[in-house]
């Protein structure tokens, strides 16, 4: 890369060679940096954990004892002093996500992969990768399949033709010379197993294609090796690529050993790898291919079910535990077939994972959960109470992931339809009244939200008490509506007796109470009244970072807000 192209992003297809690629250019330009870090980029946390590394890389006494964000900032502050570094960010799902880094960080180069090919036009100049030329292709294909030895004439002569055949994709040559040197079978009855002809290839077949063709050989050998093997794969294929805990798997294996066995020899084949000897995950092309053949499914919904049902009933259970079963329910649900309904004890695990995510203030991540909550439980009846109950829960969950308008009809439907059944005042119709209230505020409709809220309130009151939980977050939601329309002397002194009120009932640190605080200080820095904002955007900000952790989008709102304030009040 010269100083006009310090910036450069590979895109392409997965398996075509991008971090291969990167990995290379790094290897032979070492000498011509200061310094080459490798990040692993598929998120804005994984960057974070990167640069991180570069910190206790460089400063390990320091960034021993310090914080991963503390490490991070550490870092962008080197590198925004040294010069002639390179950044290779790799396996980039959201090319946003360099914006902050490429625009500070000037005095080096970065390099980018990625298998998004759009979205780099605002970011950095791209170029695609295409497959490798057929002499690298051919080479790399017999060093796999006869490693230690050169290859026959014939050898060559077959290899070159099933390279053909395989459209000179990196990973399907990987994975046929893993074949072959692991069966003993010729590359040319390799090749006629395929069902491929050359002048399909040429005629520019579907890459994807062509591997889900070899991946069935390969699996025909797996299965007969192992059949147990082919099951977990296809199970495997339904739940997040990555991290997929051994022990998830466990029920579908007699034993532990057996399990072991079958995921190495899944690994024999490239199928699989392994991450600290406790995870496993499965390259997403194999992914879509299996999902296409509509296998495994029920197997992958009864191990999460299991797991995430005995998170439930577990008091003891962890947030890291919870951690290693969410990404793999979101996958069933993600990638749920259209137009299918889950079983009843499927909605119930989909359910129980959604109010996980609710009472860690994540509501808005679980929309399609509560979308398969939704279509099970309205099977029944459009009036039953669980079908409301589920019609209210995605309706609040679609104002938190500020889509008001799709929350609205719901929430009225829900709300004609309690107060037909339970009347007015019934604590299932103020609590679906009150989110509809939200709704109208999140929409705009500032004056329609704020007389409901009102009205809600005062229902509230009645039906549970100045001080009860439900009434406060009522209170705080009239609030902030008097907020959001620019109210702040009816503002204000509601959110202090809020306040007082949550922490003397659930404690100065409760979600709820954080939430509070952060409204009152927003509508203090409204008011100009940065002495008494600045201080309460600390509390929370120290109080969300022990209680929701420093990366949860309110503990990140919480320390942009803080900042901004700062900044007002000339601190820097």
């Amino acid at each position: 890369m010269t100083q006009q192209s310090a910036v450069r992003a590979i895109h392409g297809l997965g398996g075509v060679g991008k971090s291969t690629l990167a990995l290379q250019y790094a290897a032979r330009y070492r000498d011509a940096y200061t310094l080459v870090w490798w990040i692993t980029a598929e998120t804005a946390e994984s960057i974070v954990t990167g640069l991180g590394g570069l910190a206790m890389a460089l400063c390990p006494q320091w960034a021993g004892a310090a914080g991963p964000d503390e490490r991070a900032a550490w870092a962008l502050l080197w590198l925004q002093e040294h010069a002639g570094w390179l950044l290779v960010f790799d396996n980039v799902e959201d090319p946003g996500v360099l914006r902050p880094y490429l625009g500070t960080l000037h005095r080096g180069h970065h390099l980018a992969t990625s298998r998004k090919a759009t979205g780099w036009h605002a970011v950095a100049p791209s170029m695609a990768l295409g497959l490798l030329p057929l002499e690298e292709a051919v080479d790399l294909l017999t060093r796999l399949a006869f490693p230690g030895r050169a290859p026959t004439r014939e050898e060559w002569a077959a290899a070159t033709e099933l390279a053909r055949v395989l459209g000179c994709l990196p990973l399907a040559l990987e994975q046929a010379g893993a074949y072959v040197y692991e069966t003993g079978a010729g590359l040319d009855d390799y090749r006629r197993s395929l069902g491929l002809v050359l002048d399909e290839v040429s005629e520019g077949i579907d890459p994807e294609r062509t591997i889900a063709r070899i991946w069935d050989q390969t699996l025909g050998a797996i299965s007969a090796r192992d059949p147990l093997a082919v099951r977990l794969l296809e199970a495997m294929a339904w739940m997040a690529p990555d991290d997929i805990p051994r022990g998830l798997l466990e029920p579908l294996a007699p034993d532990a050993v057996a399990l072991n066995r079958a995921l190495g020899v899944l690994h024999s084949y490239n199928m699989v790898g392994f991450s600290g000897g406790l995870f496993v995950g499965v390259h997403r092309l194999v992914q879509t291919v299996l999902r296409g053949r509509a296998v495994g499914r029920g197997d992958a919904e009864r191990v999460v079910q299991e797991a995430v049902l005995s998170l439930f009933v577990d008091e003891g259970s962890t947030a890291d535990q919870w951690q290693q079963v969410l990404p793999h329910i979101d996958a069933l649900a993600e990638n749920a077939p259209e137009g299918s309904v889950p079983t009843e004890r499927m909605a119930d695990a989909y359910l129980v994972a959604a109010q996980y995510l609710f009472k860690q203030q994540r509501d808005d991540q679980t929309i399609t959960l509560r979308r398969l909550v939704l279509a099970q439980r309205s099977q029944s009846s459009s009036t039953h109470p669980g079908t409301l109950a589920a019609m209210n829960n995605l309706a609040s969950a679609y104002i938190d992931a500020r889509c008001p308008q799709l929350a609205i009809p719901l929430l009225e439907t829900v709300v004609a339809r309690r107060v037909e059944i339970d009347g007015h005042t019934h604590p299932d119709t103020i609590i679906s009244r009150h989110n509809l209230a939200r709704a109208y505020n999140e929409a705009g409709h500032v004056e329609q939200a704020t007389s409901l809220h009102e009205t809600t309130l005062a229902q509230y009151e009645q039906a549970f008490g100045i001080d009860h939980p439900e009434t406060l977050i009522s209170r705080h939601s009239l609030a902030y509506a008097y907020l959001t329309g620019g109210h702040l002397d009816r503002a204000i002194p509601l959110l202090k007796t809020t306040l007082a009120q949550y922490e003397q009932t659930l404690g100065d640190s409760h979600p709820h109470a954080l939430s509070c605080r952060y409204t009152l200080a927003t509508a203090y820095t409204m008011a100009g009244d940065l002495e008494r904002a600045i201080p309460l955007l600390e509390t929370t900000l120290n109080q969300r970072e022990r209680v929701l952790g420093p990366k949860h989008p309110n503990t990140e709102s919480t320390r942009q807000s803080l900042a901004v304030a700062r900044r007002a009040a000339g601190l820097g």
